[in-house]
């Protein structure tokens, strides 16, 4: 899991160093967070830790909010 975590954390900065807007910024970090949620649910499941599989949870829901509110901004931004 490793690799691909740095993988995606490696997406997400070159990402950030464009010009991109604060809606497409949130939408990709929250993306980012929602996959790295499932991940930790995976293997907290996988291997009987509730608390690892609770905190994937709770990532993955933050990163769908965080998704979301940019969807909102990048409708909301001035073209």
């Amino acid at each position: 899991a490793l690799p691909f975590y740095l993988c995606l954390y490696a997406i997400l900065q070159l990402a950030m160093e464009d010009d991109m807007s604060e809606g497409d910024k949130d939408q990709m970090k929250g993306k980012f967070h929602e996959v790295k949620g499932k991940v930790k649910e995976k293997i907290g499941h996988a291997t009987n830790n509730p608390n690892l599989e609770n905190e994937g949870t709770d990532e993955k829901v933050a990163g769908k909010v965080q998704k979301k509110v940019g969807q909102v901004e990048k409708v909301l931004e001035k073209p």
